[in-house]
């Protein structure tokens, strides 16, 4: 028999049949605030300015934490109950572009290792980001809707911030690159054998074969199964042989024979962005938010007051109480 849940005559609790499962500290509008969520946000927020700051600052940052955390889940679900009523939508399909477009920012070449830094960085999972990312994004967008638009900057402002701040928008020095990589062996032997195999790939080359087939076909990397795409690689990380090469290099070229200790390498530059700006067009936007947000503060403030005023909130454990631990 499915049992239902009710508020107890002591409000801050929530009762399944005769289980107490979670206790309440606020309720907004249909939302809940628990006690256990309250202070997962809390540990979370002092572990964010532990990492961002130290001594006297820490300690006026983390005096005001459990208020403003408290505030801002608050926030949070009357900014979401006001996207439902301008029909806010973040689709799937824009999130995962937001998603991959931060995975490939930050070079992060799978989804594993995406995740593992989520857990390191902020102790949650990728699905868990998802899903906060989704929530301030529909925030956000409603912010934008109802304070950011109506919030004016000219056109020569944003060329002006883009000008003085380019160090903000230059590409980070990497490389696209595929490998193929061929042991050289230990005996005369197999270190000629390992040369007159590069030569033959070279010849390959020449007559129009594809880098990647020969790839495929010849090398004895772990990414011979992806043709020996290595994706993206941060400058200085590359062996300085191997680097040297790939500076040289034309898009789509491939290089003379490279020899370490152990192995023979031909590498293919696909791509490269080299102490390049994005142009202003592609941080246009970037840069308005940028420039709006300090001028928005005090519409913004207004606007979510007005939002409070008209949500019901009612703090079913008195709200010092909440505020002292």
């Amino acid at each position: 028999m499915l049992k239902s849940c009710l508020l107890t005559a002591l409000p801050a609790l929530v009762v399944c049949g005769a289980e107490v499962r979670e206790e309440i500290l606020v309720v907004v509008n249909n939302h809940v605030i628990t006690r256990r969520v309250f202070q997962q946000s809390v540990e979370q927020e002092a572990a964010a300015l532990y990492r961002q700051f130290s001594g006297k600052e820490l300690d006026e940052k983390l005096r005001d934490t459990r208020e403003k955390t408290l505030q801002g889940l608050v926030d949070s679900f009357v900014l979401e109950d006001k996207s439902v009523d301008l029909g806010v939508q973040i689709t799937d399909e824009y999130l995962n572009d937001t998603v991959e477009n931060i995975k490939k920012e930050n070079q992060f070449k799978s989804d594993s290792d995406f995740e593992q830094a989520l857990r390191t960085s902020l102790g949650i999972g990728l699905v868990e980001y998802r899903k906060r990312t989704r929530q301030q994004m529909t925030q956000q967008e409603v912010l934008r809707r109802e304070v950011f638009s109506r919030v004016a900057v000219e056109d020569q402002e944003l060329r002006a911030y883009y000008e003085d701040h380019k160090d903000e928008y230059r590409q980070p020095n990497r490389f696209h690159i595929r490998e193929l990589v061929l042991s050289k062996g230990v005996t005369p032997e197999e270190q000629q054998a390992a040369k007159t195999k590069v030569q033959a790939i070279q010849t390959d080359l020449k007559s129009g074969k594809a880098f990647e087939d020969l790839v495929k076909e010849h090398s004895v990397s772990p990414t011979r199964s992806l043709g020996g795409d290595l994706g993206w690689v941060a400058k200085g990380l590359l062996v300085p042989s191997i680097e040297e090469a790939a500076l040289a290099l034309k898009v789509d070229q491939v290089s003379a024979p490279i020899e370490t200790d152990t192995d023979i390498y031909l590498i293919q530059l696909l791509a490269s962005d080299l102490d390049t700006v994005k142009p202003f067009a592609d941080v246009k936007a970037q840069i308005l938010g940028k420039l709006q947000e300090p001028k928005a503060q005090n519409a913004i403030q207004n606007y979510l007051n007005g939002l409070r005023v008209r949500a019901n909130i009612r703090y079913m454990v008195p709200k010092d109480q909440i505020l002292k631990g």
